[in-house]
């Protein structure tokens, strides 16, 4: 489908027969997909643009004088480019190509925050992280002295503002704070935390993987210093991420690892690195995966973020109306803001039991703990079963999976 720029098609629908994933059929049913948060499906035009640098651009990039390294390069500075204002980065210096969410919040609890934290110094996070918020700042208190401290949350899942601000003390070196729970949906007020955050002096890094493709983001509004983000969460391939940084911290970090690329000069003696963003981005990159990464990123605009994130909202809404009708249901995560994932348990079914009864419907949920364990242990529980949405998703999905569920009951009852 061509999506044109100024003229956003408004039914949602339409939408749907771009994603090819989507019309197969699993179990001898067709399929309902609702596990974008784990992973989105992808778009033809991301697809074709992934298989047609495969067949006529592949080279390395940065390189070579020859035409197809020329084009690759095109390509990949081009994703670069497409990034830096989808989300409204000052300078293209700031985006910094990694391997996802994960690589980008590694790159800055080791780049960043292992020179400089030091014993009494404090990182702060809260109860709702993904552990991929939570590991890496473990790892580097580990290895400077720093403390690891934690905000709570409450029974509806949201972090406890009040205790958020009081653990804002001078000893707390970074914020690290997601921008919508993985496994509840929670929609964190960060203009607010960023505010008081950067009013005590504190250095804020933000997991936007469940943020980016789901609302607009503009990271100079927001007053973040680190906003890190996935690919294959935004339509787009595995293995692509972006950290996001300000450019004049960026500058003041040293290399995360080393390799080509990321050099200027080398000798036995010294090495001069090379300018942001390439400092940070040692070796061969996922050059393909970046390409369909930037396609991604056009299939985005083209429907514009407020468009997809009305529509997200409104059928989150009627999931969650038609998830309260089922006897026995027990939503998890209520929280007064939330995005596209609703978290539950059926009566005492295991979340795996319930999975799997629905995926022989051709129903494809995410069971388990959603790589959140502090959520699950707060709330009491051993794991959730968690339908999440994609701008492709509509009321048949849900009514697929009420029914799916209502079936579930039954065998169970």
């Amino acid at each position: 489908m061509n999506l044109p720029q100024s003229q956003p098609i408004r039914d949602f629908s339409d939408y749907r027969s771009d994603f090819p994933g989507l019309h197969q059929t699993v179990n001898g049913q067709p399929l309902v997909y609702l596990d974008s948060a784990a992973s989105a499906q992808q778009p033809t035009p991301v697809i074709e643009a992934v298989a047609r640098y495969q067949r006529e651009d592949h080279a390395n990039v940065h390189r070579g004088v020859h035409t197809l390294s020329h084009r690759a390069t095109e390509l990949y500075e081009g994703a670069r480019d497409k990034l830096c204002e989808f989300i409204n980065a000052n300078s293209r210096a700031e985006i910094i190509l990694t391997s996802g969410t994960t690589e980008s919040i590694n790159l800055v609890a080791q780049s960043y925050c292992r020179g400089m934290l030091k014993p009494g110094d404090q990182v702060l996070i809260t109860s709702l992280e993904h552990h991929s918020n939570i590991v890496p700042w473990q790892l580097v208190c580990e290895q400077t002295g720093a403390e690891l401290i934690v905000a709570p949350i409450n029974d509806r899942g949201e972090v406890e503002l009040d205790e958020l601000y009081e653990l804002m003390t001078g000893r707390v070196r970074l914020l690290g704070i997601g921008h919508v729970s993985n496994a509840l949906g929670s929609i964190n007020p960060l203009h607010d935390i960023i505010r008081r955050a950067k009013q005590a002096g504190i250095t804020v890094l933000v997991d936007g993987a469940q943020g980016v493709p789901h609302m607009p983001v503009d990271v100079q509004a927001l007053g973040c210093d680190f906003y890190a983000f996935s690919g294959h969460k935004m339509f787009g391939p595995t293995g692509t991420g972006v950290l996001w940084g300000r450019e004049s911290v960026l500058e003041s970090m040293p290399p995360y690892q080393g390799g080509g690329d990321m050099i200027l000069e080398v000798s036995f003696d010294k090495t001069v690195f090379n300018d942001l963003p390439y400092k940070f981005e040692a070796g061969t990159p996922n050059i393909s995966g970046v390409v369909g990464l930037g396609a991604a990123v056009d299939y985005l605009s083209a429907i514009g973020m407020e468009a997809i994130s009305h529509h997200e909202t409104s059928l989150h809404d009627y999931m969650v109306q038609q998830l309260s009708t089922i006897e026995g249901m027990r939503l998890v995560g209520t929280a007064r803001q939330q995005a596209s994932v609703q978290s539950f348990m059926l009566n005492e079914i295991h979340p795996h039991d319930l999975g799997t009864i629905l995926d022989h419907q051709g129903i494809a949920i995410r069971t388990g703990h959603h790589c959140a364990m502090p959520v699950m242990q707060r709330l009491g529980l051993p794991g959730t079963a968690r339908a999440s949405l994609g701008l492709y998703n509509n009321h048949d999905d849900i009514d697929r999976l009420i029914a799916g569920l209502e079936k579930a009951r039954q065998v169970f009852a």
